[in-house]
C-alpha cells in the first residue's frame, strides 16, 4: 500500500509541475529541462523554468531555514530523497519583510508538523507560514511555485 501510495504521489506531483508548465507557456509552447540541468538543481538548488505566473527548482537542504511567508506565491513541494520536520501555519514570529511580497522570521509559534520523507507532497497556499524546522541529515525535493497575478 505505501509503495503505491509513494508513487501516486510521484506521479501527481509530476503531473501538477506539467499542468502548471504547460498552463502558463501556453498550448503551442513546450518548455524541456535536460536531467543533468535537473540534477544540478536538486544537487545545489537552482532554477529549472521561469514564467510570470510559476517557476520550478531544485532545492537542497542540510540544515533548518527561516520561517517563510509568501503574500502571492503557493509552494508545491515533491521531496526526491532525505527528512525534514516541517512546520505549517501557526504564527510567525519574527518576520521581517524581505522583499515585496516576501517575509521571513525565526520561529513559528502553534502551526501543525509535518514529517517529510522521500515520496511525500505538500501544498502550502499563499499567505501561510512554514518553516523546514530541523533536517536530520539532508532534504532534496522539486519546488512549483504558482504565482498569484
Amino acid at each position: 500500500m505505501k509503495v503505491w501510495f509513494a508513487s501516486t504521489a510521484s506521479l501527481i506531483a509530476i503531473l501538477i509541475g506539467a499542468v502548471f508548465v504547460a498552463w502558463s507557456a501556453g498550448s503551442s509552447t513546450v518548455t524541456y529541462v535536460s536531467h543533468d540541468k535537473v540534477a544540478a538543481a536538486l544537487a545545489k538548488g537552482g532554477t529549472l523554468v521561469t514564467a510570470s505566473d510559476l517557476s520550478v527548482s531544485g532545492s537542497h537542504r542540510t540544515g533548518p531555514g527561516h520561517v517563510e511567508v509568501h503574500e502571492k506565491e503557493t509552494d508545491v513541494f515533491y521531496v526526491t530523497d532525505g527528512s525534514a520536520t516541517f512546520i505549517t501555519g501557526g504564527t510567525m514570529m519574527g518576520g521581517k519583510t524581505t522583499k515585496p511580497g516576501q517575509m521571513a522570521g525565526t520561529e513559528i509559534q502553534g502551526g501543525e508538523t509535518h514529517e517529510l520523507t522521500k515520496g511525500d507532497v505538500i501544498v502550502i497556499r499563499a499567505g501561510v507560514p512554514h518553516w523546514f524546522k530541523a533536517i536530520p541529515q539532508s532534504i532534496t525535493y522539486y519546488v512549483v511555485k504558482v504565482i498569484k497575478q
